[in-house]
Order: C-alpha cells, then structure tokens, then sequence
C-alpha cells in the first residue's frame, strides 16, 4: 500500500504494509542506506500487485459495473481467468 492507506496499516498489523518511514535528517548515513534498501523492497512488491490490479480494471465489464452487486464477485472471477490465461499463454 502507499502512503494513502497508513490508517490501515496502524489497525491491521501484518496485513495491510505501508512504506516504511522516512528517517530524519540527522539520521545516521546507516539508518539512511536501509531504508533506501526497505522502500525499494516494499516498491518492488507493490508495484506488481499495482499491474495486477490495473489489468483487471481494463477490462470493460468492471468499469462500468452497473449489474446485481451479489454478480459482481462471480463476474471478477471469471475475468481475472481470462486474464491469468492470456498472461500465461502470452
């Protein structure tokens, strides 16, 4: 999660990950390389979670979801197939 969802982060331990905290100026050069190292990390992995999420998005049918809400859960599954399918055989 981003910066956006700290909230979160605070009320749910361990499920929700938010960057980690930016040290203070006078923070030893130490301190400093490993947060450089852990925002890098936390990046990497949210970054793929981000395109996952993305691709879903495009797909017409959820952008404009107008249909039963008790049909959207179903309907997001057999699309998050197709595109698991389309990922693996491209």
């Amino acid at each position: 999660m981003d910066d956006g969802y700290l909230g979160l982060s605070r009320d749910h331990r361990e499920q929700a990950i938010t960057p980690p905290r930016k040290p203070r100026p006078r923070a030893l050069p130490g301190r400093v390389e490993q947060w450089e190292r852990d925002r890098h990390g936390h990046s990497s992995d949210r970054i793929t979670v981000e395109h996952a999420l993305a691709d879903h998005k495009r797909w017409k049918q959820l952008t404009r979801w107008t249909h039963r809400r008790d049909r959207l859960a179903d309907t997001y599954r057999v699309i998050a197939g197709l595109v698991s399918d389309r990922t693996a055989h491209a």
